[in-house]
């Protein structure tokens, strides 16, 4: 492995930009790639707390809206949750709790992800959301263990490992500042 391969790597691995002029065509790309990841996938979150807020009418009608009083997680978790836990769904299902919850994780890790944020810390909350979502449907419709909800959960992962809120995001500004910098898993 020559000098300029293990300096890019490095500087990779640390999430943060090549040297200028060492960076190859396919990093770059590779860079762009999980930006776009970063993005679709915080709209993902963020259109999902829209969704349950306002009752936009593609998973959530207007009379079910969080803010006409419909609870974001009581449909699901009392009628789709099955499988091993799914007495401990069923007994939270539409508790004010569980409702503010889930609704400040979906919107904080769709901000986060789409402003290239608090990467690590949207990484390990929007992980234990798709476990724990993973969980109320055990097992999986279409597979014996696997469904996206782990996917999304190892994406989330891959996102901030490679430092994904530097490259379109404001990552790198983030970073910079002195709470972040005193406290690195706000990164």
């Amino acid at each position: 492995m020559g000098t300029m391969t293990a300096t890019i790597e490095r500087n990779t691995t640390a999430g943060t930009a090549p040297v200028a002029g060492t960076e190859t065509t396919r990093q770059r790309a590779a860079r762009y790639v999980w930006a776009g990841t970063r993005i679709a996938l915080g709209w993902i979150f963020l259109w999902a707390f829209l969704d349950k807020l306002f009752g936009l009418g593609h998973e959530t009608a207007t009379k079910n809206a969080w803010i006409n009083g419909g609870s974001p997680t009581k449909g699901f978790l009392a009628f789709g949750a099955k499988g091993p836990f799914q007495g401990l769904y069923q007994d939270i299902a539409g508790a004010a709790w569980a409702d503010w919850l889930f609704m400040i994780g979906l919107a904080g890790i769709g901000v986060a992800l789409l402003l290239g944020i608090g990467m690590r810390l949207a990484a390990v909350a929007g992980g234990l959301l798709m476990v724990l979502m993973w969980t109320a449907v055990l097992p999986p419709e279409n597979n014996p263990f696997m469904d996206d909800h782990l996917i999304y959960a190892a994406v989330l992962a891959g996102l901030a490992l490679v430092g994904a809120g530097n490259t379109l995001g404001f990552g790198r500004v983030w970073a910079t500042l002195p709470l972040v910098r005193r406290f690195g898993w706000l990164r």
